[in-house]
């Protein structure tokens, strides 16, 4: 039986300002209701971790939960800030991506276990949601320069991971919630009660 390794949960997020973030949710959202879509952090709180790192482009608020480590956002591209934000942990590490309401702790609880190198959660547009990496210290040479935002980005990203010679594991394909469309089978998968179900149940029947 593999032995759970305590992993490092990732998120890399913008202050959630109204008009500044989830802007293709407006409309049907307002910019007020867009910008309340923080499930994910709470989710993460759920999973089993050693510790959980917020790199934030912003300032703390009352939107931020307790339990998270707050660390500068870097500049440049995404990629760059991704391999920033990976430098801020050691030991296995899983970057998630905070646009994806609908992930569940079940999903990214048995990441860390022995055998894998890398983890790799696709996104349906082909980028990707979670990207996990057992030594974070790889991350530039492994995520520096990778297109992003692109139908190929995830394809490309896991086979840098696996032209490095690591074990990937593949974790499920999932969709963002960046527009109506998106949101309305994001809305369907969100925890009842969650606050991204009760903002996106709006737009998602806009979206039908």
């Amino acid at each position: 039986m593999s032995v759970r390794t305590p992993v490092t949960l990732l998120v890399i997020a913008k202050e959630p300002v109204p008009g500044r973030v989830k802007t293709r949710l407006t409309p049907p959202c307002t910019p007020q209701e867009a910008a309340a879509l923080a499930d994910t952090l709470h989710t993460v709180l759920k999973a089993p971790a050693r510790r959980r790192v917020l790199a934030l482009d912003g300032t703390p608020g009352p939107w931020l939960p307790p339990g998270y480590d707050v660390v500068a956002q870097s500049s440049g591209g995404l990629d760059e800030r991704i391999a920033a934000a990976f430098a801020h942990c050691d030991g296995p590490t899983l970057l998630v991506g905070m646009d994806t309401p609908h992930l569940t702790a079940d999903m990214i609880a048995g990441v860390g276990r022995a055998g894998h190198d890398a983890w790799s959660g696709p996104a349906a547009d082909g980028g990707f949601r979670v990207l996990g990496l057992t030594d974070p210290a790889r991350a530039g040479a492994l995520v520096r320069g990778v297109p992003m935002s692109t139908a190929r980005t995830g394809a490309i990203q896991r086979d840098r991971m696996t032209e490095a010679g690591l074990a990937v594991a593949d974790l499920p394909v999932l969709r963002d919630g960046d527009t109506a469309a998106d949101a309305a089978e994001a809305a369907a998968r969100c925890a009842r009660g969650s606050s991204s179900a009760a903002v996106l149940n709006s737009p998602a029947e806009v979206a039908r």
